[in-house]
């Protein structure tokens, strides 16, 4: 069920939905950061979720300001533990 859940709302989110998020956690994407961060989402966040995130979040550190990762992955440790 969670599963399906997840998947659907992946489906549906949009990068307007990703940029509201980061405003609400203090970070002011570029657009850049959002389309990267948009892309990885949708395409990748069974392995953040089920896997082992750390090859997209060394992916990510060099393709997002030091502000905008920090908080990627200060906010991926902040959730983890619901994921499990």
């Amino acid at each position: 069920m969670n599963n399906f859940l997840i998947s659907e709302y992946v489906k549906r989110i949009t990068k307007d939905d990703i940029n509201k998020f980061s405003l609400k956690q203090g970070v002011n994407l570029t657009k850049d950061e959002l389309d990267i961060i948009y892309n990885y989402v949708k395409k990748d966040y069974k392995t953040v979720i089920y896997g082992n995130p750390r090859v997209i979040l060394d992916e990510l550190k060099t393709k997002v300001r030091t502000l905008t990762y920090n908080k990627i992955e200060s906010l991926y440790e902040q959730f983890k533990g619901y994921l499990n």
